[in-house]
């Protein structure tokens, strides 16, 4: 059997001051290639932040205007005004994603994209708010067009072809937990192994999991990233 090891990166404490009147996110670049930028602008359409293009984990806890609006990536910040002609201070062909007044805590998935003559770089909203994420849960997101399915500790796992689901704690506390999982590639009907391994659960953190396919693979891999939070004590 041919199994392909889990890449989990653990990611240190982030704080995080609990306001009502912003949302939080976190930013994840996948697979970005050597030439990408490691820093960006982030623009909500009221101000802009420098942030991390973090590779091998999650970036810092961003705080994000609330709201329903449209959110740019840019090299710079930009103008407080448009610029002669324009329309927007944001510059045509910037990548943007928009995000529903109902989401109130997302990562960002950002991917490389070279035909972007702005910011070499496309990204994704994924919602993580609380309520429907909780603690010690996991949410699965396949980026690839094979099913993905086996077992979680004590957990059943599917996930269609680009696809998201969250999955209720896979143990019922801080333990090891055994891992079998399988894939289905596209126009097939057997499943061949994809991980077989023990696994660590983290019941004071949300586990985010991506399934991918590197260019040039044919075989799934599977990327594991812990989110731990703590919120700030009020003085």
């Amino acid at each position: 059997m041919r199994l392909i090891p889990l890449l989990l990166i653990f990611v240190g404490l982030s704080a995080l001051t609990a306001e009502a009147a912003s949302r939080t996110c976190r930013i994840l670049f996948l697979s970005g290639p050597a030439d990408a930028p490691e820093k960006l602008h982030l623009f909500d359409g009221t101000s802009s932040q420098e942030v991390e293009l973090t590779r091998m984990g999650f970036s810092p806890v961003y705080s994000i205007a609330a709201g329903e609006l449209s959110i740019a990536l840019l090299p710079k910040p930009p103008p407080a005004t448009p610029e002669p002609g324009a329309t927007s201070v944001v510059p045509v062909g910037a990548p943007t994603a928009k995000i529903s007044e109902d989401v109130a805590d997302f990562y960002l998935l950002v991917s490389g994209d070279p035909a972007n003559k702005v910011a070499p770089v496309k990204m994704q909203v994924i919602n993580a708010n609380a309520e429907k994420f909780l603690l010690g849960h996991q949410l699965w997101f396949n980026l690839t067009d094979c099913r993905i399915g086996g077992l979680v500790g004590s957990r059943k796992l599917v996930v269609e072809p680009n696809a998201r689901i969250i999955l209720d704690p896979p143990a019922s506390g801080a333990e090891d937990y055994h891992v079998n999982i399988q894939f289905i590639p596209p126009g097939k009907e057997r499943a061949e192994p994809l991980c077989e391994t023990t696994w660590s659960h983290q019941p004071k953190a949300r586990s985010v999991y991506f399934v991918l396919k590197p260019q040039g693979m044919t075989i799934p891999r599977i990327m594991g990233f812990p989110d731990f939070r703590i919120e700030e004590k009020k003085e």
